[in-house]
Protein backbone atom coordinates (compact mmCIF):
# COMPACT_ATOMS: atom_id res chain seq x y z
CA UNK A 1 0.00 0.00 0.00
CA UNK A 2 1.34 3.48 -1.06
CA UNK A 3 1.38 6.65 0.90
CA UNK A 4 -1.61 7.45 -1.08
CA UNK A 5 -3.70 4.85 -0.24
CA UNK A 6 -2.74 4.64 3.41
CA UNK A 7 -3.59 8.37 3.84
CA UNK A 8 -7.09 8.22 2.17
CA UNK A 9 -8.02 4.71 4.60
CA UNK A 10 -6.05 6.22 7.49
CA UNK A 11 -9.10 9.26 7.17
CA UNK A 12 -11.90 6.95 6.68
CA UNK A 13 -10.93 5.20 9.60
CA UNK A 14 -10.44 8.62 11.35
CA UNK A 15 -13.68 10.07 10.33
CA UNK A 16 -11.63 13.15 9.94
CA UNK A 17 -10.17 14.84 6.73
CA UNK A 18 -7.16 16.32 6.87
CA UNK A 19 -6.36 19.65 6.01
CA UNK A 20 -2.65 19.13 5.48
CA UNK A 21 -1.93 15.62 4.23
CA UNK A 22 0.85 15.25 4.78
CA UNK A 23 0.64 14.88 8.62
CA UNK A 24 -1.54 12.31 8.30
CA UNK A 25 1.10 10.67 6.21
CA UNK A 26 4.10 11.75 8.83
CA UNK A 27 1.95 10.31 11.28
CA UNK A 28 1.78 6.98 9.64
CA UNK A 29 5.74 6.83 8.52
CA UNK A 30 8.47 5.18 10.89
CA UNK A 31 11.80 6.25 11.12
CA UNK A 32 12.59 2.76 9.77
CA UNK A 33 11.72 4.21 6.04
CA UNK A 34 11.80 7.94 6.74
CA UNK A 35 14.75 10.14 5.17
CA UNK A 36 15.51 11.20 8.88
CA UNK A 37 13.93 10.77 12.49
CA UNK A 38 12.63 14.21 12.38
CA UNK A 39 10.62 13.22 8.84
CA UNK A 40 9.13 10.00 11.10
CA UNK A 41 6.33 10.15 13.55
CA UNK A 42 8.43 10.25 16.29
CA UNK A 43 7.88 14.09 17.00
CA UNK A 44 3.83 13.69 16.74
CA UNK A 45 3.71 10.55 18.92
CA UNK A 46 5.65 13.30 21.57
CA UNK A 47 3.16 15.88 20.98
CA UNK A 48 0.22 12.77 20.89
CA UNK A 49 0.82 11.17 24.37
CA UNK A 50 0.69 14.45 25.78
CA UNK A 51 -2.88 15.54 24.48
CA UNK A 52 -4.20 12.05 24.72
CA UNK A 53 -2.74 12.25 28.77
CA UNK A 54 -4.51 15.73 28.63
CA UNK A 55 -8.20 14.53 27.27
CA UNK A 56 -7.91 11.68 29.68
CA UNK A 57 -6.74 13.68 32.98
CA UNK A 58 -10.04 15.97 31.83
CA UNK A 59 -12.77 13.20 31.36
CA UNK A 60 -11.81 11.51 34.68
CA UNK A 61 -12.20 14.81 36.15
CA UNK A 62 -15.30 15.09 34.83
CA UNK A 63 -16.98 11.88 35.35
CA UNK A 64 -15.37 11.23 38.85
CA UNK A 65 -16.35 14.32 40.51
CA UNK A 66 -15.49 12.15 44.29
CA UNK A 67 -12.81 10.93 43.30
CA UNK A 68 -8.96 11.60 44.36
CA UNK A 69 -6.12 12.04 42.43
CA UNK A 70 -4.55 8.67 43.98
CA UNK A 71 -7.39 6.63 41.99
CA UNK A 72 -7.85 9.12 39.21
CA UNK A 73 -4.00 8.29 38.80
CA UNK A 74 -4.22 4.72 38.84
CA UNK A 75 -7.18 4.60 36.07
CA UNK A 76 -5.51 7.27 33.60
CA UNK A 77 -1.78 5.05 33.79
CA UNK A 78 -4.06 1.63 32.40
CA UNK A 79 -5.96 3.88 30.03
CA UNK A 80 -3.27 5.61 28.26
CA UNK A 81 -0.62 2.58 28.57
CA UNK A 82 1.29 1.20 25.45
CA UNK A 83 -0.71 -1.78 25.71
CA UNK A 84 -4.01 -0.21 25.33
CA UNK A 85 -3.06 2.56 22.93
CA UNK A 86 -1.55 -0.53 20.38
CA UNK A 87 -4.80 -2.83 21.14
CA UNK A 88 -6.64 0.51 20.01
CA UNK A 89 -4.30 0.91 17.09
CA UNK A 90 -5.04 -2.97 15.80
CA UNK A 91 -8.91 -2.82 16.62
CA UNK A 92 -9.27 -0.11 14.42
CA UNK A 93 -6.89 -1.24 11.74
CA UNK A 94 -4.32 1.59 12.40
CA UNK A 95 -1.79 -1.09 12.75
CA UNK A 96 -2.23 -2.18 9.35
CA UNK A 97 -1.25 1.19 7.62
CA UNK A 98 2.28 1.75 9.30
CA UNK A 99 4.62 2.84 6.65
CA UNK A 100 7.84 0.28 7.33
CA UNK A 101 11.44 0.16 6.06
CA UNK A 102 12.55 -3.20 5.20
CA UNK A 103 13.52 -5.95 8.21
CA UNK A 104 11.16 -3.83 10.52
CA UNK A 105 9.18 -7.31 10.34
CA UNK A 106 5.42 -8.38 9.62
CA UNK A 107 2.54 -6.44 10.74
CA UNK A 108 0.96 -9.04 12.39
CA UNK A 109 4.21 -9.36 14.57
CA UNK A 110 4.78 -5.83 15.46
CA UNK A 111 5.90 -4.60 19.16
CA UNK A 112 3.41 -3.17 21.38
CA UNK A 113 5.65 -0.40 21.14
CA UNK A 114 5.33 0.68 17.61
CA UNK A 115 1.63 0.07 17.36
CA UNK A 116 1.37 2.35 20.61
CA UNK A 117 3.08 4.92 18.32
CA UNK A 118 1.25 5.51 15.63
CA UNK A 119 -1.93 5.96 17.98
CA UNK A 120 -0.22 8.67 19.56
CA UNK A 121 1.46 9.88 16.19
CA UNK A 122 -2.23 10.73 15.02
CA UNK A 123 -3.56 12.00 17.59
CA UNK A 124 -0.60 14.30 17.40
CA UNK A 125 -1.31 14.57 13.66
CA UNK A 126 -5.27 15.48 14.29
CA UNK A 127 -4.06 18.17 16.92
CA UNK A 128 -1.94 20.01 14.90
CA UNK A 129 -4.10 19.93 11.84
CA UNK A 130 -7.33 20.70 13.86
CA UNK A 131 -7.05 21.81 16.86
CA UNK A 132 -8.11 19.96 20.30
CA UNK A 133 -11.94 19.21 19.31
CA UNK A 134 -10.94 16.17 16.37
CA UNK A 135 -8.15 14.89 18.39
CA UNK A 136 -10.69 14.96 21.82
CA UNK A 137 -13.63 13.49 19.86
CA UNK A 138 -11.62 10.48 17.86
CA UNK A 139 -9.79 9.57 21.51
CA UNK A 140 -13.18 9.15 24.02
CA UNK A 141 -14.56 7.65 20.36
CA UNK A 142 -11.82 4.73 20.77
CA UNK A 143 -10.99 4.70 24.55
CA UNK A 144 -14.42 4.76 26.33
CA UNK A 145 -14.47 1.39 26.36
CA UNK A 146 -11.36 0.94 27.72
CA UNK A 147 -11.81 3.77 30.21
CA UNK A 148 -14.86 2.51 31.01
CA UNK A 149 -13.54 -1.06 32.15
CA UNK A 150 -10.59 0.52 34.30
CA UNK A 151 -12.71 2.71 36.08
CA UNK A 152 -15.21 -0.36 37.21
CA UNK A 153 -12.38 -2.57 37.97
CA UNK A 154 -10.74 0.61 39.75
CA UNK A 155 -13.98 1.13 41.90
CA UNK A 156 -14.20 -2.58 42.77
CA UNK A 157 -11.29 -2.80 44.17
CA UNK A 158 -11.63 0.32 46.13
CA UNK A 159 -14.79 0.56 47.56
CA UNK A 160 -13.29 0.49 51.25
CA UNK A 161 -10.99 3.28 50.21
CA UNK A 162 -13.70 5.42 48.43
CA UNK A 163 -15.59 4.66 51.61
CA UNK A 164 -13.25 5.69 54.25
CA UNK A 165 -12.21 9.03 52.20
CA UNK A 166 -16.44 9.75 52.04
CA UNK A 167 -16.66 9.59 55.53
CA UNK A 168 -13.56 11.35 56.82
CA UNK A 169 -14.77 14.15 54.42
CA UNK A 170 -18.33 14.32 55.04
CA UNK A 171 -19.14 12.85 57.93
CA UNK A 172 -15.57 13.60 60.30
CA UNK A 173 -16.07 9.69 61.22
CA UNK A 174 -14.35 6.42 60.04
CA UNK A 175 -16.01 3.06 58.88
CA UNK A 176 -15.78 0.20 61.15
CA UNK A 177 -16.44 -3.23 60.13
CA UNK A 178 -18.63 -5.77 61.95
CA UNK A 179 -18.37 -9.21 61.48
CA UNK A 180 -22.01 -10.49 62.05
CA UNK A 181 -21.92 -14.43 60.24
CA UNK A 182 -20.43 -16.86 58.82
CA UNK A 183 -21.59 -20.23 57.26
CA UNK A 184 -20.45 -23.27 55.85
CA UNK A 185 -17.74 -25.64 55.87
CA UNK A 186 -14.37 -24.20 57.33
CA UNK A 187 -13.10 -25.36 53.22
CA UNK A 188 -15.90 -23.23 51.94
CA UNK A 189 -17.15 -20.44 54.23
CA UNK A 190 -19.45 -17.27 53.89
CA UNK A 191 -19.32 -14.15 55.96
CA UNK A 192 -21.28 -11.91 56.73
CA UNK A 193 -20.12 -8.26 57.29
CA UNK A 194 -21.84 -4.76 58.00
CA UNK A 195 -19.92 -1.24 57.86
CA UNK A 196 -20.58 1.02 60.89
CA UNK A 197 -19.88 4.45 60.77
CA UNK A 198 -20.98 6.67 63.68
CA UNK A 199 -23.32 4.28 65.46
CA UNK A 200 -24.93 4.00 62.19
CA UNK A 201 -25.06 0.49 61.10
CA UNK A 202 -25.62 0.08 57.49
CA UNK A 203 -26.91 -3.04 54.66
CA UNK A 204 -24.97 -6.22 55.44
CA UNK A 205 -23.53 -7.90 52.73
CA UNK A 206 -22.13 -11.48 52.35
CA UNK A 207 -18.95 -12.77 50.47
CA UNK A 208 -16.91 -15.62 50.14
CA UNK A 209 -13.97 -14.16 52.64
CA UNK A 210 -14.36 -11.55 54.58
CA UNK A 211 -12.01 -9.52 52.52
CA UNK A 212 -15.09 -9.30 49.48
CA UNK A 213 -17.53 -9.47 51.83
CA UNK A 214 -15.97 -6.08 53.34
CA UNK A 215 -15.76 -4.57 49.65
CA UNK A 216 -19.43 -5.57 49.05
CA UNK A 217 -20.56 -4.08 52.43
CA UNK A 218 -18.62 -0.70 51.70
CA UNK A 219 -20.05 -0.77 48.24
CA UNK A 220 -23.63 -0.78 49.54
CA UNK A 221 -22.91 1.80 52.37
CA UNK A 222 -21.12 4.13 49.73
CA UNK A 223 -24.33 3.76 47.62
CA UNK A 224 -26.66 4.16 50.56
CA UNK A 225 -25.02 7.63 52.17
CA UNK A 226 -25.12 8.65 48.12
CA UNK A 227 -28.86 8.78 47.86
CA UNK A 228 -29.12 10.29 50.99
CA UNK A 229 -26.73 13.20 49.68
CA UNK A 230 -28.96 13.09 46.09
CA UNK A 231 -32.20 13.03 48.06
CA UNK A 232 -31.20 16.13 50.27
CA UNK A 233 -29.82 17.96 47.44
CA UNK A 234 -33.40 17.84 45.88
CA UNK A 235 -35.80 18.55 49.00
Amino acid sequence: MDQAEASARAEQLLGYSFQNPQLLVTSLTHSSVANSRVESNERLEFLGDAVLGMVVCEELYRRFDDWLEGDLTKVKSVVVSRRICAEIADEIGLTDLLILGNGVGTKSALPTSLRAAVFEAVVGAMFVDGGLDPAKCFILATMSSHLDRSAASQTHDNFKSALQQYAQQRLSATPHYEPLDEQGPDHSKCFEICVVIGGERFPSAWGPSKKEAEQEAAKRALETLRDRDRSQARS
